[in-house]
């Protein structure tokens, strides 16, 4: 029996001329590259609406981090303004409150210069404390104000009597001194009206004897 196969089937014999002529090879080619363009279009096609959603999807997250964002710099900006308000009441609340306990001493410190005025504060105990005492009210920052001779100011200035002739007005004798505290009136300076160049309507015993009577009448 013979064998229809042939030792050697690479040789001309063996194979079929049309299966590999030119012309089927090309045409074997091109059918390949066309499947495989008619496939890459699908997969393009298929994937289009993949990418569109995607684009979308990255659109929303953009504006959601924009609007978060956004909220974010606000709540920042309404905490800060809290906390510069809550500082600012504090800083009041302290200064009100300091402002209220030098007042409530100032009597006293009146009775201490009452006492300098008549020489009682030269040495001894009451010296000490009087030292101690005005050191604190300094340290607290109070300021006194109201010098004779000082322009007259109806702002920090109390006048009860206003004994100047002419227009430009000046304290003439000061019954009482006033205070400041971190730059806010405490107490008005209480003080009579006088003329420049030191022409006070009374002279330093009635000013004394003035102060005297408002310390009594206070008491």
């Amino acid at each position: 029996m013979t064998n229809p196969m042939s030792d050697d089937p690479g040789a001309p014999e063996a194979t079929d001329p049309e299966a590999t002529s030119p012309e089927s090879a090309e045409a074997a080619v091109e059918e390949a590259e066309a499947v495989v363009d008619d496939a890459a279009a699908a997969d393009a096609e298929a994937a289009e609406p993949e990418a569109e959603a995607a684009h979308e999807a990255e659109d929303g997250l953009a504006a959601e981090l924009a609007e978060r964002t956004e909220d974010l710099q606000r709540v920042t900006a309404e905490y800060t303004n809290y906390r510069r308000r809550t500082e600012r009441e504090r800083q009041a609340a302290v200064e009100h409150a300091r402002a209220g306990v030098v007042g409530q001493l100032l009597p006293i410190l009146d009775d201490l210069e009452l006492a300098r005025r008549h020489g009682d504060l030269e040495d001894g105990p009451l010296k000490s404390f009087a030292d101690k005492f005005r050191g604190t009210l300094d340290s607290l920052g109070l300021e006194a104000f109201g010098e004779e001779g000082e322009p007259f100011d109806p702002e920090i200035h109390e006048a009860v009597q206003d004994a100047s002739t002419g227009d430009e007005k000046v304290l003439g004798n000061v019954l009482r001194q006033g205070f400041s505290l971190g730059g806010k009136t405490v107490r008005t300076a209480m003080v009579i009206i006088g003329d420049p160049q030191g022409d006070a309507p009374a002279d330093n015993g009635d000013s004394e004897d003035s102060a005297d009577a408002e310390h009594t009448e206070e008491a």
